[in-house]
């Protein structure tokens, strides 16, 4: 394919996808540009946050892989990255970088785990996939639309393997739940229920000590969603960052904000200059599900109207806190029996957390740690009995191992880049849908938004000088 301005959206269409799909599954017998790992996966981490530290120690455990490099732009928690990395193996051998491209620049490393906050997924994972690395990203995919198909592209012109951190696929409980509802057992899916969380969750524990800062205030504010520019309240918030985090280079392709705790490590992601609230932040999980047990991985929606409520768009955290999505999934597009309607919603008790199936001929709910169905036989077993399984789903028992098996036998994940971006569609057009006031029409073939150039223009951003997207 022809490069790209940076931002700009390119349409794919679902005969690409499918035949990329097919490519990745047949990798084993292509070799790649340089020889796939043998005996020990080297990997380098980049992202010391939330979820780096698990997904490390998850691949610190497998003894064909040794994790030699880490990065981070806070000192402090790369220096945590070293000291969990180095006490693992008894020794001191793991290099740390401040700037990713270092440390995706060494020959000596297969493939790079990448947990960083939304806004950077894109610049690094291109990167990466363009230097022949193997990668495991999280969720979401990318800040938006045009972001996933620059990936999806690098991933696919670099024929790398690559493995989305939506773990639930690895889980038993979601695998019996889709397996039921893709043979067929409550008959044909008429809608499906996607139950998210809503609010804003103070990942990082700071927000008691930033709230109690601002309480002699008169009138003080509740949350920092109720914090705009121009009031003292905003004044006190603002500060100059800590010596010790290279924060022009954490704001990086976006746009430069002052700095502000509460919105920054964890809560970034109620920010919607860097993270997409929990709308973006759930539906690689909870939607994944959804598409999975409908078959619809490399498909979606033909119509999306979103509604939620937001607080002040210049807030610190200005993300959507209550959100309704109604989408259609139209037959003649997906090659399924009927019309399905998917319902994704957050911060309201009308759907239940998880992801349920409603069909003709039954129901069946899945969420973590929990499962319920139409018919209490389906609920007790771990998984399907073998002669109802005539259709049988990808099985994996560890998202990090299956990922290092297929990055040995070159074949696809359970979760690829090409999944990753179908699952989180609608999430993302739910949001355009949401900040335009009005329903979107979504060509699923050519991915454009029909007729609506407001719409379209948030299918991409513009990137902060000097930052550019390959």
């Amino acid at each position: 394919m022809k490069s790209q301005a940076p931002g700009s959206a390119s349409p794919f269409s679902r005969r690409h996808f499918l035949a990329s799909a097919g490519a990745a599954a047949a990798l084993a017998a292509s070799p790649r540009a340089r020889a796939a790992a043998s005996n020990r996966i080297t990997v380098g981490v980049i992202g010391w946050g939330m979820i780096g530290p698990s997904n490390t120690k998850s691949m610190l455990a497998e003894s064909d892989c040794q994790v030699v490099a880490a990065c981070d732009l806070d000192v402090h928690r790369l220096q945590e990255a070293a000291d969990t990395i180095n006490t693992h193996y008894g020794n001191k051998d793991c290099k740390l970088y401040h700037d990713y491209r270092e440390l995706i620049a060494r020959d000596d490393i297969d493939a790079v785990m990448i947990a960083i906050p939304d806004h950077w997924h894109a610049l690094i994972a291109t990167e990466a996939a363009n230097r022949k690395k193997d990668i495991y990203g999280e969720k979401p995919l990318a800040k938006t639309v045009a972001e996933q198909q620059a990936i999806v592209r690098a991933v696919q012109n670099n024929r790398i393997i690559w493995q989305t951190g939506s773990w639930q696929r690895s889980l038993p409980n979601f695998h019996k739940a889709a397996e039921i509802v893709r043979n067929g057992l409550i008959g044909t899916v008429t809608h499906v229920e996607v139950g998210l969380p809503g609010g804003h969750h103070d990942f990082a524990g700071n927000e008691p000590a930033f709230l109690k800062k601002l309480a002699s205030l008169p009138n003080p504010p509740k949350t920092p969603a109720d914090v705009v520019p121009g009031t003292p309240a905003w004044d006190l918030a603002v500060s100059t960052p800590p010596a010790d985090i290279d924060y022009d280079r954490w704001i990086g392709p976006a746009r430069m904000e002052p700095y502000i705790e509460c919105r920054h490590h964890l809560n970034w992601r109620w920010n919607s200059n860097t993270g997409g609230g929990q709308l973006l932040d759930w539906i690689g999980h909870h939607g994944d599900i959804a598409h999975w047990g409908l078959g619809f991985d490399l498909s979606g929606p033909s119509e999306i109207e979103g509604h939620g409520e937001f607080p002040p768009a210049n807030a610190i955290w200005n993300t959507a806190t209550k959100y309704k999505v109604e989408c259609l999934y139209k037959k003649e597009v997906t090659g399924y029996a009927n019309d399905v309607k998917l319902t994704i919603a957050g911060g309201t008790p009308a759907i239940s957390s998880g992801t349920k199936w409603i069909g003709t001929e039954g129901w069946v709910w899945v969420d973590r740690g929990a499962f319920d169905a139409s018919r209490p036989e389906w609920v007790k077993p771990e998984s399907l009995p073998d002669a109802l399984r005539k259709v049988r789903l990808y099985e994996s028992s560890n998202h990090q191992r299956n990922f290092l098996d297929c990055v040995k036998s070159r074949k696809a994940t359970i979760t690829p880049v090409e999944v990753a971006h179908h699952s989180t569609l609608p999430g993302h057009l739910g949001l355009i849908s949401m900040l335009v006031g009005r329903k979107l029409q979504w060509d699923v073939a050519k991915e454009e938004i029909l007729n609506d150039p407001e719409a379209s223009a948030l299918l991409t951003r513009p990137y902060r000088a000097p930052w550019k997207l390959a």
